[in-house]
């Protein structure tokens, strides 16, 4: 059985990598982005990598060089040392997962985003969904799941049975990493169903594509990424339920 997205994920705009702004000293993806979030009662949207030792980790790039002033991967470097590393524009190193649940406790709506760890979607994945399950066992809030790699997806259902589940999905251009034929297949959304999913998160400029909306006509719930205006806002709520937003103060319905 499916678990269905809760309301809360619809009724409350998303902040994308929590509410971010440099200028206030908030990173994507910190404490201090996620506590401006929690306190503005906006959901909350975040990235998991993987350490060396195979923890979650609250942050978004594959390497360190852009968010820290650190070198390397994230995936080359140990949990302890990642919590050490500080972020730019912050005074705090990068999160745990264990740690960022703590301090959401439930208080608004948390959707998790599981980076790729195949690097080209295909099936080298498992450590990183299981840390994810299990950071998220008793945990009592509002969750929900997705990625961009269906294998991700698949494995979470498995592990991960009772939290919705979703896809990250795009108008999917190739790349150096992502193959034409991956991309040709990927944009169909094929694999809803064989996860169990409950929504997708859609790149808003693509939201007029078909199957997104034969998806919502079968009672997919729409989310999507990333809204950066009142106008883009606007366009977007024409198709999606809701909405993954940064750079300006989405309002939240009354």
């Amino acid at each position: 059985m499916t678990p269905l997205l809760p309301e809360a994920f619809l009724s409350r705009p998303l902040a994308h990598r929590a509410l971010h702004d440099i200028k206030q000293g908030r990173p994507e993806n910190s404490r201090a982005a996620i506590k401006a979030a929690i306190s503005a009662g906006y959901g909350i949207e975040i990235d998991i990598q993987l350490s060396a030792d195979d923890q979650a980790m609250v942050f978004h790039d594959y390497n360190l060089a852009r968010l820290t002033e650190a070198q390397g991967r994230v995936r080359d470097t140990s949990a302890a040392d990642l919590q050490k590393t500080q972020l730019r524009a912050g005074a705090e190193g990068i999160p745990g997962l264990p740690e960022i649940l703590d301090l959401v406790a439930g208080q608004v709506p948390l959707l998790i985003e599981i980076k790729d760890q195949d690097g080209a979607m295909g099936p080298s994945i498992g450590p990183l969904e299981a840390s994810v399950a299990r950071a998220l066992q008793g945990y009592a809030g509002p969750v929900a799941l997705m990625s961009f790699n269906p294998h991700s997806v698949v494995r979470l259902a498995e592990l991960a049975p009772d939290i919705p589940r979703g896809l990250v999905t795009s108008a999917y251009k190739p790349s150096v990493h992502l193959h034409a034929s991956v991309c040709d297949t990927l944009r169909e959304i094929p694999d809803y169903d064989r996860a169990a999913c409950a929504f997708i998160s859609h790149e808003k400029d693509d939201l007029a594509r078909p199957r997104v909306s034969e998806l919502k006509e079968n009672g997919a719930r729409i989310l999507c990424w990333t809204v950066r205006s009142p106008e883009e806002e606007a366009q977007a709520r024409q198709i999606a339920d809701n909405i993954t937003f940064e750079q300006y103060l989405a309002p939240i319905a009354a």
